[in-house]
């Protein structure tokens, strides 16, 4: 699906891989595979995390929910990012939601060329994860992370690479079944001005700031802010989380919005 209009007579670069995984989000076919879960539920993001435009409107969602005994597996997508079919936005037009005037829009650092992302550290959570390559199914849906690997993140290896102007998307699990905590179980937990490194092939580390963390009903998920391109080198890490049943699993998704503001 190609982007909408734009007022802007001159849009940000848009690359061909960015336009598919536009097209791929939007059809609602991205899946952030969730999973059964035992004992405390994790972390959510506060109001207080959100962009100041956003926090508390309906696209929220609500607090998790006693997940009570583990129950059957939910069906195909369940646990899954449901984009919001509509009118594709425009490159340039998404990423104005973290504008603003948070330190990290205003860093002006360079974007990097392209280069494969290794591993990524989160220090504030503990995170230090290994990148694997995730690509997609004959759906159209992004492949997770494998199921007996609760470490390891992913990255979308046909979108933008993280430090070089676009959206560069990162996804990883929140738990597993059997009560296993994912890479990503305390991602809500995440404050603004924290930061996430990310090292690269070519031994650069890119590192972002935490512009935003938000919390997304899956049926309202906002596909054009979430995966649009400002054309600043910004970053997003999604897992599962909001409310959870036993019978469907996690009712939304937590999305972490960060831009780069230093290379090492």
């Amino acid at each position: 699906m190609a982007p909408g209009h734009d007022s802007d007579p001159t849009p940000p670069a848009y690359t061909p891989s960015a336009k598919l995984l536009t097209w791929t989000l939007l059809s609602g076919v991205l899946l952030i595979m969730g999973a059964l879960h035992a004992g405390d539920p994790p972390p959510q993001p506060s109001p207080g995390q959100a962009f100041p435009a956003s926090a508390g409107t309906a696209g929220t969602a609500g607090p998790p929910t006693s997940p009570g005994s583990p129950g059957p597996a939910g069906p195909p997508g369940a646990h899954g990012v449901a984009g919001s079919p509509g009118p594709a936005g425009s490159p340039g037009s998404p990423g104005s939601t973290s504008g603003g005037g948070s330190p990290a829009a205003r860093s002006g650092v360079q974007p990097l060329p392209r280069s494969t992302p290794l591993r990524l550290r989160i220090p504030a959570i503990g995170v230090d994860a290994t990148l694997s390559k995730l690509g997609l199914d004959a759906s159209g849906a992004l492949r997770p992370p494998p199921g007996d690997r609760p470490d390891l993140a992913g990255w979308y290896a046909d979108g933008t690479a993280p430090g070089s102007a676009g959206t560069a998307v990162t996804a990883g699990h929140v738990d597993l079944p059997g009560g296993r905590r994912g890479v990503f179980y305390a991602l809500g937990a995440l404050s603004k001005g924290n930061t996430v490194e990310v090292d690269r092939a070519d031994r650069r580390t890119a590192v972002f700031t935490v512009d935003a963390v938000e919390v997304y009903d899956k049926r309202r998920f906002p596909s054009d802010k979430v995966y649009g391109s400002s054309g600043r080198p910004e970053l997003r890490i999604i897992t599962c989380g909001g409310g959870y049943a036993a019978t469907t699993g996690y009712q939304g998704n937590v999305v972490v919005y960060a831009t780069l503001t230093s290379v090492r």
